[in-house]
């Protein structure tokens, strides 16, 4: 819109360009767009958490998925150091609600707690915004899924993706989705549009799954197996509708 004037604008977090943007927040969230695919969905059954690792087979990096409390875990997409912040922010405002009030922190409660942090971070001079997308998924009195944005939005979603090829996967979630479906039906539909927007063919030690049945209310990661054994059948289903 100003073309001649609008890199007078990225310079700082509290400025606004004419056309009403903060472009130093805009910049953030497309950082989180370079990450690995990172994937979450809800059902009547619990939680999916889904993560594409990241580096190489030379390079070892912490995980992209954090157990926060017992009923509650987060994916950070983006910036590595960056979630590791609000992981640690995560887990304080967690383990300080329980001191508090003697019970769980509900998940969307620490998604806003979280969110208001990270908009704190677009209203001063001399910080700027997290480049990392949050996604909180737990079990209150039913399954939740929360996502929160650098610029201290935050949504429930039913399934959401982030990261690279997360743009085609929403369209098929938005289309496709359905909540009444078991935890291992999410696990391998979340797994084939891995699968699909991958540019070499994945194997367990790629992934990180993570889920949180409704029957127990607790973290858990799958272990290198179960993950094997729902790549072997997400793949076999790839290639039927091939």
């Amino acid at each position: 819109m100003f073309p001649d004037t609008i890199r007078a604008y990225d310079r700082a977090i509290t400025v606004f360009s004419p056309d009403g943007r903060l472009l130093q927040v805009e910049y953030a969230l497309t950082a989180t767009r370079r990450t690995p695919l990172a994937l979450g969905a809800k059902c009547v059954e619990g939680v999916v958490l889904m993560a594409k690792r990241p580096g190489s087979p030379l390079l070892s990096l912490p995980g992209k998925i954090y157990k926060i409390d017992d009923h509650i875990g987060a994916i950070a997409a983006g910036l590595v150091g960056d979630g590791l912040v609000l992981v640690d922010k995560g887990r304080i405002e967690a383990q300080s609600h329980r001191l508090i009030y003697n019970e769980p922190i509900t998940v969307e409660n620490l998604a806003r707690r979280i969110a208001l942090f990270k908009q704190s971070y677009t209203q001063y001079a001399g910080v700027r915004p997290f480049g990392v997308v949050m996604i909180f998924g737990g079990i209150d009195d039913k399954p939740n899924l929360y996502v929160t944005h650098p610029g201290g939005a935050y949504f429930s979603y039913l399934a959401v993706a982030m990261g690279r090829g997360s743009d085609e996967v929403n369209e098929f979630l938005r289309k496709n989705y359905k909540e009444d479906i078991t935890l291992a039906e999410v696990i391998r539909l979340l797994m084939r549009q891995m699968i699909k927007t991958s540019e070499e063919k994945l194997t367990a030690k790629d992934l990180e799954v993570a889920i949180l049945p409704v029957k127990t209310k607790e973290f858990r990661f799958l272990t290198e197996e179960e993950v094997k054994k729902f790549l072997e059948e997400a793949q076999s289903e790839v290639k039927k509708e091939l």
